[in-house]
């Protein structure tokens, strides 16, 4: 049954029936290949390649087991990996701005007693340039026309180059009558308007000189200023004088207790006098000049310190005003 079947399956027996029956000439040695027929075992003088299809076979998988361990241990070697690149870049930015700090520190302390560049020798001049350079390699505001919010507020002068501010300065240097007690630039970003600053004080009274001006963005780092008013603001003056009862003038002591009523009255007048011109408005005045205009570079700006440079390369260093820098 199994040989019957087997040929009969793959159809090997392509002749017909009428000559299956025809006599085979006799080989002494049978032929290369002997196929089975339903009639037994016949010798085909031609024999035919046979063609065994096996069916497909299925892909083998190679299974290995991994350990629980393994598997963590990868994805905590990547995670590990993250941290550590993410703990490099801060890292790096914590010492940036250790560096920064430390050059603004020694900025300070040269510039303290310079009253504000007007006293400070060549020698510290030249340091205070190399400090400054140092901190513009390191501005943490490449562009601070794009960011007016922080360009805005507040700026108090702590030291400039410039020379035209020098006589200014130099009043101070006047005894009891005036002197500079503070320099400043206010910026606002959303009007785009500058106002530049000088408060004067006295013996008995207070006043200041001011710009005001419009700013226009020319680059990332640069603003154009367009100056078109003056303020010459109103002298505020000490309300109350005090007068003492007794004083001492070249060796001899005054006694003015006699006078206290007369001291009083002149009091209370000053003060009287004082509320009615400090109650004033202050004078205003047009700038027409066609040259009253500059420009200003930032080349330096974060939340308390601000370096900018003008026309002829004069430096202006300033603080912000609430900053811990002034105090």
């Amino acid at each position: 049954m199994s040989s019957s079947s087997l040929c009969n399956a793959f159809a090997l027996n392509p002749f017909p029936a009428a000559f299956s029956a025809a006599p085979v000439p006799a080989r002494r040695n049978p032929p290369p290949l002997a196929f089975l027929s339903s009639s037994g075992l016949s010798a085909v003088s031609k024999p035919r390649i046979l063609k065994i299809l096996r069916p497909p076979t299925a892909p083998s998988f190679r299974l290995q087991a991994v350990a629980d361990d393994d598997e963590w241990g990868s994805e905590k070697r990547i995670l590990k990996g993250a941290a550590g690149g993410v703990a490099a870049v801060e890292e790096e930015t914590a010492g940036a701005t250790s560096v920064t700090a430390e050059l603004k520190r020694k900025l300070l302390d040269l510039l303290f007693g310079t009253d504000r560049g007007l006293k400070a020798t060549s020698e510290t001049r030249a340091e205070v340039n190399e400090l400054i350079t140092q901190l513009e390699a390191k501005n943490p505001t490449p562009a601070p026309t794009e960011a007016l919010s922080l360009l805005s507020g507040k700026w108090i002068l702590a030291y400039t180059s410039f020379a035209g501010l020098f006589p200014l300065l130099g009043a101070g240097s006047l005894p009891q009558l005036v002197k500079v007690d503070e320099i400043s630039q206010t910026i606002d970003s959303e009007a785009f308007t500058v106002q530049n600053s000088v408060r004067f004080v006295g013996p008995f009274s207070s006043t200041s000189l001011s710009t005001n001006a419009k700013f226009e963005v020319r680059s990332p780092k640069r603003v154009q200023i367009k100056f078109e008013e003056g303020i010459i603001g109103t002298p505020q003056l000490t309300d109350s004088i005090v007068i003492p009862d007794k004083f001492e003038l070249f060796g001899q002591s005054i006694d003015l207790s006699p006078f206290k009523g007369v001291i009083s009255s002149l009091q209370d007048t000053a003060s009287s006098v004082a509320k009615t011109i400090s109650s004033q408005p202050p004078l205003k005045f047009p700038i027409s000049n066609s040259n009253a205009q500059s420009w200003l570079l930032t080349t330096y700006l974060d939340d308390e310190l601000r370096i900018s440079r003008a026309d002829g390369s004069s430096v202006f260093v300033l603080i912000k005003e609430g900053s811990a820098l002034l105090s």
